[in-house]
């Protein structure tokens, strides 16, 4: 299944109004792309004690694990943000993101337009064991 990337962009920001975000007031929703076809939904889940927060991209690739267990692969993932302008991945999420799969594209908003990038262009000297 192809999925074009203003459309899985689209799926993001359908899960932004599932996000929790009563600290921040920023709602975050991703939306990813297995190399099986299957698109999984993330959204950020805050807590008080903000490093017990979960990113949006890490809960989508939680759930595609989950369903497709530990060989999944990523093809895209989609981030969209209740926030104005650029907002990429962070570190942590990128780095999750490579472990399953190094040539994954990464879609966010841009200034004006969308931005595509490979992740390994966004992590250039990503953790590998």
């Amino acid at each position: 299944m192809e999925i074009a990337p203003v459309r899985l962009m689209e799926e993001a920001r359908q899960a932004l109004s599932r996000a929790y975000a009563p600290y921040s007031g920023v709602k975050v929703g991703a939306a990813l792309l297995t190399a099986s076809g299957a698109v999984y939904k993330g959204v950020n889940l805050e807590n008080a004690s903000f490093g017990l927060t979960l990113c949006a991209e890490r809960v989508a690739v939680a759930q595609a694990v989950g369903a497709e267990g530990p060989q999944v692969r990523l093809r895209a993932l989609a981030v969209a943000s209740s926030r104005p302008g650029p907002f990429p991945p962070c570190g942590a999420c990128r780095q999750v993101i490579f472990e399953f799969g190094p040539e994954t594209l990464v879609i966010f908003q841009g200034e004006a337009d969308l931005i595509t990038a490979p992740i390994s262009a966004l992590l250039p000297s990503a953790f590998r064991f």
